[in-house]
């Protein structure tokens, strides 16, 4: 499951819990989209903390002299 996946079970459950007026004599919809939507949620940010966990992160450090002028060079790349 991912944020997609997310969204879409909280958009299911709005739907059920706000737009539809239907009585069924087996199941509360609204309660049911209640969990629905706390469902979709808790996957959405689940979801999310992963992705960002996942970012690569590259570090390249170069340390040199100039060997025309002596100067110290450094260059520094960071990929976050």
């Amino acid at each position: 499951m991912g944020i997609g996946s997310g969204i879409f079970i909280f958009v299911v459950g709005l739907i059920l819990a706000f737009a539809l007026q239907v009585q069924v004599s087996w199941i509360d919809l609204k309660t049911t989209g209640y969990i629905l939507m706390g469902a979709g949620l808790v996957v959405f940010v689940i979801s999310l903390a992963f992705a960002l966990r996942r970012r690569p992160r590259t570090v390249v450090r170069q340390n040199g002299v100039d060997p025309v002028t002596g100067e110290r060079v450094e260059r520094r790349t960071d990929d976050y």
